[in-house]
């Protein structure tokens, strides 16, 4: 008793001073989180928790004060090289499905087929795999990786204390302290990340120590004590899973569809969040307890179950995606010369039909001299006459543009260089002759000037 709780205060002290010597070594190193770009969180807090508890762990057994058994040193051998293939994967980004057949080869070296058989072994090794990974997306929150690693580790080492597997159960206790140390650097705001390496391990042992207490046991009491004890990472990832492939999204690509994402939406703060999936795992793994223990049936699991799935069907309802933005691809496309359809004015400010945006894009004058001499059939612009006194008459191009386009003189012909054809023969035809307008005569020129004014009068009569 006395060493246990001595193993439990030096793996907790040394978790945290581990932790801060990391922290530096990451910021240095540029091994820092890249879903989170608010601020840089280095990677590297998981092998905090790795190294404490396999010092520890071979410390005892250099003094003979806790040896471990064989399957326990075996448990721990595998876990350890689990972190390094997690730590790898945060350094090079190694793929999802290396590490989950990384870890299932792991797996399959702890499993004791003697004991529960081939199939069920096979069963197991895929078990495993699966637990690790679901620890693993429980890292996207400040403090939830290392709550639930800390209350699944405890609840499996006292189902181990109950088998009287004591070096299990050491294992176990020394785990759970030393994520307690590593917690005081994670809890919001998180100064360090768990990492890969240290959820990958600590998934691993959790799951494998299960495993073990549980051997020899029946199947379906196995089975709910083995969900109990990992109900909140097992939600987790079947919340994850169910609502990218309704979603329409890759399995494997990260975003904010986890627990503690959908919980913030609804309200609670990160650490809020965080103490309500550690509530959940409390309840779950003290449910799993009593049962491995005799205290309550395995049909008390079904609450365990019922409660998970109203939380999943429940939390799927919560939005996790940003909605798609209208991309302007087609239009781009549609108008792109070349894809069959005339590129469109790019004039600033105009918009409607090309003919339209072109006029506007013209100055008056200039639209009038150009509709002046359509209308007259000659490229230039017909000349007006001068009155009596000399000047020429002021024109008025809005006007000219708004008899134009009441006469119909403004409609659309054949492009230059083509001959106009019939419409319903498809043969060449001859183009009907365009009517002349008739402009009236321009009002004279009023002069200020009375000696101008008088022949005027004169002459209008």
């Amino acid at each position: 008793m006395l060493y246990g709780i001595a193993t439990a205060i030096t793996a907790l002290l040394l978790a945290a001073l581990l932790s801060a010597l990391l922290r530096v070594l990451a910021l240095r190193l540029g091994l820092v989180d890249r879903r989170r770009r608010a601020r840089p969180l280095p990677l590297l807090g998981g092998l905090a928790v790795v190294l404490s508890t396999c010092l520890i762990a071979a410390a005892g057994r250099w003094t003979g004060t806790a040896p471990l058994g064989d399957g326990v040193g075996g448990l721990l051998a595998a876990g350890a090289a689990v972190a390094v293939l997690g730590t790898a994967a945060d350094v090079w980004r190694l793929k999802t499905p290396f590490v989950l057949v990384g870890t299932a080869l792991a797996a399959a070296c702890v499993v004791p087929y003697d004991e529960i058989g081939p199939v069920a072994g096979i069963a197991a090794v895929v078990w495993i795999a699966c637990v690790a990974a679901a620890f693993r997306g429980l890292d996207h929150a400040d403090g939830l990786a290392g709550t639930v690693g800390v209350l699944t580790a405890f609840g499996v080492g006292v189902c181990a204390a109950a088998e009287v597997m004591d070096d299990l159960a050491v294992l176990l206790s020394v785990l759970a302290a030393a994520l307690t140390g590593f917690l005081m650097h994670n809890w919001h705001p998180a100064r360090v990340a768990f990492g890969s390496g240290g959820s990958l391990f600590t998934g691993f042992v959790v799951a494998s120590a299960a495993l073990l207490a549980r051997t020899g046991y029946g199947t379906v009491s196995t089975v709910a004590v083995l969900f109990a004890l990992t109900a909140t990472a097992s939600a987790d990832a079947v919340l994850v899973l169910v609502s990218r492939k309704l979603a329409g999204r890759p399995l494997l690509r990260r975003g904010p569809d986890h627990l503690a994402h959908r919980l913030r939406r609804l309200g609670p703060t990160p650490p809020g969040a965080t103490v309500l999936l550690g509530l959940a795992t409390f309840a779950a793994v003290l449910v799993g307890v009593l049962v491995h223990t005799g205290w309550a049936g395995p049909t008390a699991v079904l609450w365990v179950a019922g409660a998970a799935l109203a939380v999943v069907l429940g939390l799927l309802r919560v939005p996790a995606y940003a909605p798609r933005r209208p991309t302007e691809l087609n239009s781009v496309r549609a108008q792109t010369p070349g894809s069959g359809t005339r590129p469109q004015s790019r004039v600033p400010g105009t918009r409607g039909r090309p003919e339209e945006r072109t006029a506007r894009s013209m100055p008056a004058a200039g639209a009038a001299t150009r509709a002046r001499g359509d209308a007259s059939g000659s490229g230039a612009p017909p000349r007006v006459r001068a009155d009596s006194s000399g000047a020429r008459p002021r024109t008025e191009p809005f006007r000219v543009l708004r008899a134009l386009r009441q006469s119909g003189a403004g409609a659309p012909r054949a492009p230059r260089g083509r001959a106009p054809y019939d419409a319903e023969t498809g043969a060449p035809g001859v183009q009907a002759p365009r009517r002349q307008l008739e402009y009236p005569p321009p009002p004279p020129r009023q002069s200020t000037s009375p000696q101008v004014r008088a022949p005027l009068r004169i002459r209008d009569g």
